[in-house]
């Protein structure tokens, strides 16, 4: 099916959303292990072609498990008002749900929380996420050149899938840079899978590497799960606990929130094509500043914004309960994680944002050379 070998995620969310990113994501499932059939041994190669080459897929219906350990030890969960929801928030904390997609690319992601389900919906056009513990619906349109279906997609023409050759070659190029397992025959959710663990060749950065189940037979990812470098098990994981191919019923994109619900839509800024006068240009001299230092994996990046500007609207700080760390002086806030670290601080009118994905000591290292 290809909507499901190439769908679109969009970015999404909040603060912390950032140190993942990705995310990503994120994501964890649990699996039903040891319940199912296990596929043949296969080069992976193999594994990847027969998969793509399988019998089409109508829709997907599933039961999910998210487990994010992300935020452990994060001290989020205080008197901070605003960092207590974020840390009782599921994509955060993580939860059981379900999972729907149709063959025309409609997605949605149910999470079950004791304060209120979050509900994740895409329709091919706009990303939307509900947070019911605080009535909030989060809404994204991207661009029409990112959400635009090509007219194969539309059409629901099948694409053929790529040759075993191919593959060898686009996993060279992809050895180059990272170590790639073979394919672990395993079996999720009852299907026959294969799982690949893809881990980077650079050290020095707390990201231990990905892996990836797939559905031996249609190809549909069963299972995502990210590691860091400080343990074996995974930080991020996502997986199906039961699912089913199928055609799924239009009514269960039919979601509408509650009236009173606040929206909340990211300013869209603008683009070449606008029309004169539509909308102001942001001055070079508002625009974030970006740096980086160092390369690969283990690079830190710098963003310098104006401290006026965030605070009418743009990235706030981390919240007031998280550790401090002086730098050079100035009182800094600090998010570290098992997947990198984020410190931000205020420092003559300007707003600096310092994130890597590597241990704290090595962001402050940074940060107190600026």
């Amino acid at each position: 099916m290809n909507i499901l070998r190439r769908l679109p995620l969009s970015r999404l969310l909040l603060v912390c959303a950032l140190v993942v990113a990705v995310g990503v994501s994120a994501s964890a499932l649990a699996l039903a292990v040891g319940s199912g059939p296990t596929p043949p041994a296969k080069p992976l190669a193999q594994a990847v072609h027969d998969a793509l080459a399988g019998p089409p897929v109508e829709g997907v219906s599933a039961s999910i498990t998210l487990r994010n350990h992300l935020l452990e030890g994060a001290n989020l969960a205080s008197e901070d008002g605003e960092a207590g929801q974020l840390a009782a928030s599921p994509l955060l904390s993580g939860a059981l749900g379900r999972l729907w997609i149709a063959k025309d690319g409609r997605v949605r992601v149910e999470l079950q929380a004791e304060k209120g389900d979050t509900q994740i919906l895409y329709d091919g056009h706009t990303l939307q996420l509900y947070d019911a513990s605080t009535n909030t619906l989060y809404r994204y349109a991207p661009p029409a050149a990112e959400s635009a279906p090509s007219s194969d997609e539309s059409s629901g023409e099948r694409h053929e899938a790529p040759s075993v050759a191919k593959i060898e070659e686009a996993i060279a190029k992809l050895s180059k840079h990272a170590d790639v397992s073979g394919a672990t025959p395993t079996d999720v959710a009852r299907q026959p899978a294969y799982s690949v663990r893809i881990s980077p060749k650079e050290r020095g950065s707390l990201f231990g590497g990905v892996e990836l189940s797939f559905d031996a037979v249609h190809g549909v990812p069963l299972r995502g799960a990210i590691y860091s470098t400080r343990s074996t098990a995974p930080v991020i994981e996502l997986a199906a606990t039961t699912i089913s191919y199928g055609p799924v019923d239009g009514s269960v994109f039919a979601f509408q929130p509650p009236p009173d619900a606040k929206i909340v839509e990211p300013a869209r800024g603008a683009r070449s094509g606008a029309k004169s006068g539509s909308q102001p240009r942001e001055s070079d001299a508002s625009r974030p500043k970006v740096t980086v230092h160092g390369h690969g994996v283990a690079a830190v990046a710098v963003i310098e914004s104006r401290a006026k500007a965030e605070r009418e609207g743009g990235a706030s700080a981390l919240p007031q309960s998280l550790p401090k760390v002086t730098v050079n002086g100035t009182s800094a806030s600090e998010l570290s994680t098992a997947l990198g670290t984020l410190l931000t601080f205020e420092r003559a009118g300007v707003r600096y944002v310092v994130l890597g994905s590597v241990p704290a000591s090595s962001v402050e290292a940074v940060a107190r050379g600026l």
